[in-house]
């Protein structure tokens, strides 16, 4: 109740200040909102500003709201003074000088007298109790005040409750006030935010159209640029739409920027939909009926599944949930099971989403398989982008920018330098590097070779053939041939060019 009240409290200055607002929405909001003084009133003149944390014990109605409880009050106050009053007046009655008037919840209120003083005690003293010390006895004065005191305490703690209870049904019924002043209370916040982080962080207004393109221009992250140092932050331009370009290939190394790129872009769409101001010079937005991502994937030993297994799990329900009015963003697609089973599944991945005829949404997807830049020239509407580095001697500088193209270059071992690994185990790395890509290269030159000399073989068999079929026409009397010797001949010919 008083953290409603509280709440309620800054109602008016709110109202106030959307009095000054131009805003067609925010006058509306003005015009809507509900001071709820009356309620703010209730609670203020009932309850108490500092209530205990029950509402079975007392102590939460304010005097001067309920006559009843206020008389009880009275009661029990006078009741405890009088109780006060009797130990000084029994002390001087009996002379017993260390007489005290105590109470416990068992036997109520008692006058204790110590064994040296028995002697002194009167007639009128009702033992109650033997101590090891002493004697607890009840005189009906005692016993009278006694019962007006508890009484009175056990009451109050009733009428408190059954008040309570009343104030609050009386606030119940008036929810439904309380919900819409919350709910515009609510909209005022999410829009003074959105104003707020827009004016501090240089956001701009998008264009939210029914269009199926998006066009970011300089486009950042909105978390991250809050984590690198002011104006430091690589800003990129993005164009997808569900023709042309459908599918934006990502190549680049690790530690480059495509996972942060790809997430700015579902940001930015997400924020624009939702009526916020983006991170971007300029952006034009159409409306996603859904924005899936496969951007990581944590294991579950305990449900028995691996990581390809929740990898596979999330893209087959993009696969199977996706419209053609979706942005679905997908990020090293296949990593979690071998090379061959991996790319062919990423292939086949960008296949299904790029293709009209099953999705043919807007698509990011970025991967390690180089070998998926292929997929430019053999498919609609897909384009190979990369993250830009620049070689510096034997280091690599991220310049984070994304540009038309695809990379075969994974820079893995300068990422693994630049991560910290010991310089040892580096030029090891290298060396095995340069080892394999020689392999590779024999074995690709040992490859071509013999597929000259299978081919030179082929062409000289072609030729001995060639100069018999000829040899064989030179001896035909073309003139002498019916229809069918000449059909049998062509035949023949055929036969032995097999």
């Amino acid at each position: 109740m008083i953290s409603l009240k509280t709440s309620l409290s800054n109602l008016p200055e709110l109202k106030s200040i959307l009095g000054n607002c131009n805003s067609k929405m925010l006058k509306e909001l003005y015009e809507n909102l509900d001071e709820l003084k009356d309620v703010t009133e209730l609670i203020e003149k009932s309850i108490i500003d500092d209530p205990p944390v029950t509402i079975k014990e007392g102590g939460i109605i304010k005097n001067g709201y309920n006559p009843e409880i206020d008389e009880c009050r009275r009661a029990s106050i006078e009741g405890k003074s009088w109780i006060i009053n009797i130990e000084a007046k029994e002390r001087e009655a009996t002379g017993i000088k260390n007489l005290k008037v105590g109470y416990t919840k068992v036997f109520g209120y008692y006058i204790e007298v110590t064994k040296s003083f028995l002697n002194q005690v009167p007639d009128r003293y009702i033992r109650k109790q033997t101590l090891t010390g002493g004697e607890r006895y009840i005189t009906e004065e005692l016993k009278e005040i006694e019962d007006k005191v508890l009484g009175a305490e056990e009451r109050i703690i009733n009428l408190e409750y059954d008040e309570f209870t009343r104030i609050r049904n009386k606030i119940s019924s008036q929810i439904e006030r309380i919900q819409k002043a919350s709910n515009i209370v609510a909209t005022v916040d999410v829009l003074s935010n959105f104003a707020e982080i827009a004016e501090n962080n240089g956001y701009n207004k998008p264009e939210v159209n029914s269009s199926d393109i998006i066009d970011i221009k300089d486009g950042r992250h909105p978390v991250v640029e809050q984590m690198v140092e002011r104006g430091t932050f690589v800003e990129n331009d993005t164009y997808l739409d569900e023709d042309a370009e459908r599918l934006s290939i990502i190549t680049g190394p690790n530690m480059a920027g495509k996972s942060t790129y790809m997430r700015q872009v579902a940001l930015i769409t997400l924020m624009a939909q939702i009526g916020c101001f983006v991170p971007a010079s300029s952006a034009r937005i159409g409306v996603v009926d859904k924005i899936f991502t496969r951007v990581g994937a944590s294991d579950d030993l305990s449900m028995g599944q691996s990581t390809f297994m929740v990898e596979m799990m999330e893209v087959a329900l993009i696969l199977k949930e996706a419209t053609k009015n979706s942005l679905v963003i997908l990020d090293e697609i296949g990593r979690g099971t071998s090379t061959y089973d991996g790319l062919s599944i990423a292939w086949a991945v960008a296949e299904y989403i790029s293709s009209k005829d099953t999705i043919g949404c807007k698509t990011l997807f970025a991967t390690h398989y180089h070998e998926l830049t292929g997929l430019e020239e053999k498919l609609d509407g897909v384009k190979n982008y990369q993250v830009d580095v620049r070689e510096k001697g034997e280091d690599i500088v991220f310049l984070r920018k994304i540009i038309p193209g695809g990379t075969d270059e994974s820079y893995g071992i300068h990422v693994a330098k630049l991560a910290g690994a010991p310089k040892k185990m580096l030029t090891r790395a290298n060396e095995i590097l340069k080892t394999l890509e020689k392999k590779v290269k024999i074995r690709e030159k040992q490859e071509e070779k013999e597929m000259k000399n299978q081919v030179g073989g082929q062409l000289d068999m072609y030729n001995y053939k060639l100069a018999d079929i000829a040899s064989e026409l030179d001896k035909i009397n073309i003139n002498e041939l019916t229809p069918i010797e000449a059909l049998n001949t062509l035949v023949k010919m055929k036969e032995k060019l097999k």
